[in-house]
């Protein structure tokens, strides 16, 4: 009864995870939940109050497909100014978030049997969208090593036909170098190979610049900036994503946006440029705690020979489990003993088998609880204790 292309795709792994939790909770056990990729501060206020000034004009109507003329200007604006990318409107298309976005692109460039080249591990509905859109994903390694051209050789093909790169990275939290990126864009230029380059978490820096592939020479005609509010402004629930794309490229995206969602959410829209257009204090405020968390993380979870290097950006530890066994057991031995959720690094691609990904978009308090609670059982193996 279901189509072909189901049978290719598994349900996401990170929200699995995370109604595991739920259900252990809703069930009165003392559940620590550090699965979902979703900020656990509240939508700074002055953005929620556009929101509602917008339903007080009565702004509840469809917009253009493409998303309202103000803030694709904004988000033109911010590209080329930020990171010197020139744009203009006419490049952008806003989404139900950036699932959206991402799924509109995969669905408008490639054919059945073309190849994308991933970084393993990567986040789990990159591998999803290509295979929907009848790709074959392609995995380069980059955990604790670069990118070089030579490993994108060995992976491509005369069907490759995108890279994609996510930097900050989900769910490795590196940052990939000014080196790296020289060398994946002299290899989609050679190759001519598009490159999807998604810039999520580009705000959610540590000691670190941010900077997009589509700046260098030859890369703007063939990139698509993938970005959204969701990480940056706490505004998950929002649903608002958006693309930089070549001209052609977003008019592909926009049929299919015409013939599905018809367009992101009006209101949503409105809170959306209120973000652009205010102070940023609200997002370096989120970012300080991030690092302070990262850093209570990072400094615990070595301590009991979880290795665990500082992330960059983003805000994942991506955790080696090899002196416990690998990501499966251990994720599987966390719930079981300590009734602390996170997510197998196995989900992420095969680069991930020894790991797990632990999301730090959670309070202290809880960290804190869970960092307690893995140390007794890696130190003091037990039967889990933590039902109330």
């Amino acid at each position: 009864m279901l189509s072909k292309r189901l049978s290719r795709i598994e349900e996401s792994a990170t929200i699995k995870m995370g109604q595991i939790a739920k259900k252990l909770q809703e069930e009165g056990k003392a559940v620590l939940n550090f699965t979902l990729g979703e900020p656990d501060f509240k939508t700074p206020e002055h953005i929620c109050e556009a929101a509602k000034h917008a339903l007080d004009l009565g702004y509840t109507h469809y917009t253009s497909s493409a998303g309202i003329d103000e803030l694709r200007e904004k988000i033109a604006k911010k590209t080329t100014e930020e990171n010197k990318v020139d744009c203009t409107m006419e490049n952008v298309i806003v989404t139900p978030g950036a699932k959206q976005a991402i799924y509109e692109l995969m669905m408008s460039v490639l054919d059945y049997g073309d190849e994308v080249i991933l970084l393993d591990p990567a986040w789990v509905t990159f591998e999803a969208a290509v295979k929907l859109a009848g790709g074959n994903p392609k995995g380069v390694k980059r955990i604790e090593e670069e990118v070089k051209y030579e490993s994108l050789e060995a992976a491509s093909s005369e069907n490759t036909k995108l890279i994609v790169i996510n930097s900050p990275n989900n769910p490795a939290g590196y940052v990939l170098s000014e080196n790296e990126l020289k060398e994946i864009a002299e290899f989609a230029v050679a190759h001519d190979l598009l490159v999807l380059s998604d810039e999520i978490y580009e705000k959610i820096l540590y000691g670190r610049r941010h900077i997009s592939i589509a700046s260098f020479d030859s890369m703007q005609e063939r990139t698509v900036i993938i970005n959204g509010l969701s990480k940056t402004y706490a505004m998950t629930g929002w649903r608002i994503g958006y693309a930089v794309a070549p001209a052609a490229i977003q008019k592909g995206m926009l049929k299919i946006q015409q013939h599905s969602v018809s367009c992101a959410s009006s209101i949503a829209q409105y809170a959306a440029l209120a973000a652009f257009e205010n102070s940023q204090e609200c997002v370096n405020e989120m970012v300080a705690e991030f690092e302070r968390r990262r850093d209570v993380i990072v400094k615990r979870l070595n301590k009991v020979g979880l290795r665990c290097l500082d992330p960059e950006g983003a805000f994942y530890a991506f955790v080696n489990t090899s002196n416990y066994g690998n990501g499966d057991e251990f994720t599987e031995r966390l719930l079981k003993d300590a009734y602390v959720v996170v997510t197998p690094g196995s989900a992420f691609g095969a680069a991930g088998k020894d790991y797990i990904r632990f999301s730090f978009a959670a309070s202290m308090e809880n960290i804190l609880a869970g960092m307690d609670r893995i140390d007794a059982m890696c130190t003091l193996p037990s039967s889990s204790k933590y039902s109330r």
